[in-house]
């Protein structure tokens, strides 16, 4: 099948599937202290990290323009598109406004755009979906049928080390900030299946959270058996690694994949936080 996966700057992709799946990425724009900065390959972790740690203020983002996915559209017959929730950002409007103008042009072309209802390695998962169905031949109805399904049982679940962006953007108050960090507090949060975010756990310390991030796994009730799970970690490789040493000891994923956050991930994430997908 002639395709092409069209993503937001928000998925990252290791080095084996970013070079196996044929992708576009259109980036997001990302301000920090009034200057902004394009969230392209040489936007990477490390580099987000420093800025945001030197900022005093909030972190903006601005997603794409429908013209900047118009321009990915172009060049191939099947399109699958896969943006950030719609819960959290403009972008699936964005992409689907693309949609509307190149279909207008050519009526014969294929275009899919897929709400993730989630963020970061959750696209990627989605992403990595669709390439294997391509891989098994699947036409572009199943495709969209099976990639959905896997969208409505899509898990995510991170761990944040520091709250320094969550105070910086007000979506929690300093005096609360101050207190949890003072006490070594880290919070779990998850997708709500609905496509926002919400707090599902929280543990004294690094580590016991991320305990009880794996532990979350089978509180949820996933049967791992011919499952992918990724993992993807802003600035914070070791973690990841013991993360995925933990997993592997409980559970029985096919595959376990590990990325860095960069970019837009990593304002998410932040330093040091670890997400999940499976």
């Amino acid at each position: 099948m002639d395709y092409k996966i069209v993503v937001g700057s928000s998925c990252d992709f290791d080095e084996k599937y970013g070079r196996e799946i044929h992708h576009s990425k259109v980036p997001f724009t990302i301000n920090i202290d009034g200057k902004d900065y394009v969230d392209d390959e040489s936007f990477t972790g490390e580099k987000i990290v420093q800025k945001m740690k030197e900022s005093i203020s909030a972190i903006k983002t601005a997603c794409p323009s429908p013209n900047e996915f118009l321009e990915k559209y172009k060049g191939d017959e099947n399109i699958f598109v896969v943006t950030i929730s719609s819960k959290l950002s403009g972008t699936y409007n964005s992409a689907m406004t693309a949609k509307k103008m190149y279909m207008e042009q050519f009526e014969d072309k294929a275009i899919h755009v897929f709400d993730s209802l989630t963020a970061a390695i959750g696209e990627t998962m989605i992403a990595i979906k669709i390439k294997e169905l391509i891989d098994e031949g699947d036409g572009v109805k199943d495709i969209v049928s099976k990639v959905e399904q896997y969208i409505s049982e899509l898990k995510t679940i991170f761990v944040l080390d520091s709250l320094d962006n969550l105070m910086k953007n007000g979506r929690l108050s300093k005096l609360k900030g101050r207190f949890a960090q003072f006490l070594h507090i880290k919070p779990i949060l998850s997708e709500d299946g609905n496509g926002e975010i919400k707090m599902i756990d929280q543990s004294r310390g690094s580590k016991g959270a991320l305990k009880k991030l794996v532990d979350q796994i089978e509180k949820q009730g996933v049967v791992s058996e011919n499952k992918k799970l990724g993992i993807a970690h802003c600035n914070a490789l070791e973690r990841a690694l013991y993360v995925k040493k933990l997993i592997e000891e409980r559970y029985n994923f096919k595959e376990i994949i590990i990325t860095e956050a960069n970019g837009l991930s990593a304002v998410y994430a932040d330093d040091g936080g670890i997400i999940i997908a499976y």
